[in-house]
């Protein structure tokens, strides 16, 4: 019973974390499933949501000034590697690369410092602190709402001629091209969509967890990777509406994974490198598999 009781105690941190993590599980489905673009801005943009709503938070203004900010500034780091990639055409992976390094270095411009403590300050989880109930219950609420609706608003964004036309381009961009559309705009377009939401995350993590550090984005991407192959191995329906409930699923479980790894035993310093791992054969077993059947054909993710 002891034992049980404390994968159970689980539960709550997992949730809570789970839906906020989804929104970066969320911003990697749109470039590297929707777009079959390999991003690794996410890095960068996760930590840049986290200090530009933190440097907003303590200069005095309000936290959702700080989020909305946070949310722009994403999406100029998203469109900054669209940019790289489809005007200057560097390679999509060096182009993520180069933006996420460059990245770091305005995220310590941003804050100033390495890290920034919001403990003293008010955020948006302050009123949640302050009732007379466990403070998970409203937390959990509130990343729950923000997940899905932010899922919701993804859904109807690909129903409509634009988001039909970023799901083409990620499909089969030649096809796309000889209907007439511009194919960049709607890649720099998706990027920064997608390191928007990712930005998101990262205020409101910030504000959660009460610090924004400059570099708490590092393995922000294989997390998030992980989530959506979680979550696309328990939902295979292939319908966009059911690949962001698959990702937004995979983050819960995967945190849960991690959270019961770490009652378990686990050290909190192989965490990534269980994570990695994961991936790794995720990937790997169904190139065997194909590759085994002699229809070996990868592409994106």
């Amino acid at each position: 019973m002891g034992i049980l009781s404390q994968l159970l105690s689980v539960i709550p941190i997992s949730l809570e974390q789970g839906f906020a993590y989804a929104l970066v599980a969320l911003g990697i489905l749109v470039s590297f499933r929707i777009l079959a673009f390999p991003d690794l801005t996410v890095d960068g943009s996760f930590a840049l949501g986290g200090a530009v709503a933190a440097r907003l938070i303590i200069a005095g203004y309000h936290p959702l000034v700080g989020i909305i900010m946070a949310i722009i500034c994403g999406f100029l780091a998203g469109t900054a590697t669209g940019f790289l990639n489809t005007k200057l055409k560097i390679n999509s992976l060096l182009a993520g690369i180069l933006v996420m390094t460059i990245l770091y270095s305005v995220n310590l411009r941003v804050m100033g410092r390495a890290n920034i403590p919001l403990l003293t300050v008010k955020t948006i989880f302050t009123p949640f602190e302050e009732m007379q109930i466990s403070r998970y219950i409203p937390i959990i609420i509130f990343f729950f709402l923000v997940t899905f609706a932010s899922k919701i608003i993804l859904d109807l964004f690909f129903r409509t001629q634009i988001g039909m036309a970023m799901r083409a381009t990620g499909d089969n961009e030649q096809m796309i091209i000889t209907l007439g559309v511009n194919t960049d705009r709607i890649t720099v377009l998706g990027l920064g969509i997608s390191n928007a939401l990712i930005a998101l995350s990262g205020a409101l993590i910030a504000q959660d967890q009460g610090f924004s550090d400059a570099g708490m984005g590092i393995g922000m991407i294989v997390a998030g990777l992980a989530s959506i192959i979680i979550g696309e191995a328990l939902i295979r329906k292939k319908s966009v509406g059911w690949l962001t409930f698959a990702a937004v699923t995979g983050s819960v479980v995967y945190r849960l994974f991690i959270s019961i790894g770490l009652r378990l035993g686990l050290a909190p310093t192989d965490l990534k490198m269980a994570t990695g791992l994961m991936v790794i054969i995720a990937l790997g077993l169904p190139a065997i598999r194909k590759e085994k059947e002699g229809k070996l054909h990868l592409r994106g993710v």
